[in-house]
């Protein structure tokens, strides 16, 4: 590791785990090359702060945030000034820091502070994860040196004459889930290796639709798998039981989980899916839709989908139906396992860190 006398980096992202957990991988990245200090402006609000704070020698900033609308509404007016309140305490918070970079990774949250970084001449570099870039995304890319995104096809959505600065990555995932142990996997469940288990990954939010699919078709999925169940903060009434193992939430051993499950059901949020890739597993994906979202799950599930490595569960009713498919179908799932692995298998974590220490240390990393 080389060490950089009094080297700070700036993170920004927030809102959900999907923008900060990539980003906490592009610190651990990092920091396995050079000795630096890392700190993270994010929502004062929310999960933020508790999951950066997890996230090892990181300092902490929230500063005020509103959410970014595509639509009308009267709540547009009142975050403008949430809005705002975050630019001026991003950039007194970046003057007084003096950063060598800002690292954005979305989310409403980071359009202040990217904002703010370029006001004080802080090159700022971003990332999108889904498909298509999102609104923080395409506001933060005008003020970017730097952009990096998930999918090659991603490039042709943003301006022509930003392409030159587009590096495509994949989407950073934390080094755990391609080296994490199924045994202690299953230890944590209290599940042996004679069982085999289904994941069902509802988000940390929880997800009413597959919660309800899993309650209404508990009986015939547990015939074929233990099932483990992220239930998220929804009130949760079913009982635990040998072959049915619900959570609110798993945090530390989900990669190990993982790494013990033979096929993964949920959405198609891109922290999900590329988790499940980096790990090697193939995916049943039931991906949000309708008008609370752009449809960047469609597209994320889509992808997944042309590469062997996921089906579409395109109606719900079909779940059970698609789950005993490939239950009984073992070159099929050995199969989607593999085109899993061979997206996930980019690193694009130590991408963009290799790229950050080359800007701020003049030289390329080795």
């Amino acid at each position: 590791m080389v060490k950089y006398a009094m080297v700070t980096v700036a993170y920004t992202g927030g809102g959900t785990g999907g923008h900060i957990y990539p980003g906490l991988a592009v610190v651990d990245a990092l920091k396995e090359k050079i000795d630096c200090r890392i700190i993270w402006i994010g929502s004062d609000k929310g999960m933020d702060a508790s999951i950066v704070k997890k996230g090892g020698d990181i300092v902490f900033f929230g500063v005020p945030s509103g959410k970014l609308r595509r639509y009308v509404s009267l709540q547009n007016v009142l975050d403008v000034f949430k809005i705002i309140a975050g630019f001026f305490a991003a950039r007194k918070i970046l003057k007084r820091e003096k950063p060598s970079l800002l690292f954005s990774k979305g989310g409403f949250v980071s359009a202040p502070p990217v904002v703010a970084a370029f006001s004080l001449n802080i090159p700022v570099f971003t990332h999108e994860s889904d498909f298509s870039p999102g609104l923080a995304t395409r506001i933060n890319s005008r003020f970017s040196k730097r952009i990096f995104t998930a999918y090659q096809d991603t490039v042709s959505q943003f301006p022509a004459a930003y392409h030159r600065k587009i590096t495509v990555t994949g989407n950073p995932v934390r080094d755990v889930f391609r080296t994490a142990d199924k045994k202690r996997g299953r230890a944590f469940l209290g599940v042996d290796d004679r069982e085999r288990i289904l994941l069902v990954l509802g988000g940390s939010q929880g997800a009413k639709e597959i919660n309800d699919l899993v309650r209404e078709h508990l009986d015939e999925l547990t015939k074929y798998y233990v099932v483990v169940h992220q239930t998220g903060q929804a009130e949760w009434d079913t009982p635990a039981s040998e072959r049915y193992k619900p959570y609110r939430y798993i945090e530390e051993d989900m990669p190990h989980v993982l790494a013990a499950t033979e096929l993964a059901v949920g959405r198609s949020g891109a922290g999900t899916v590329w988790e499940c890739a980096a790990a090697g597993k193939p995916m049943a994906l039931i991906p949000l839709r309708g008008s609370g979202t752009r449809g960047d799950q469609v597209e994320n599930a889509r992808f997944f989908e042309r590469a062997g490595a996921a089906i579409v569960v395109n109606e719900t009713r079909r779940l059970v139906e698609i789950i005993a498919e490939l239950a009984a179908d073992d070159e099929k799932r050995a199969a989607m396992a593999k085109a899993s692995l061979a997206v996930g298998i980019r690193d694009g974590a130590r991408i963009v860190a290799d790229s950050i220490i080359a800007e701020i240390t003049g030289e390329e990393a080795k």
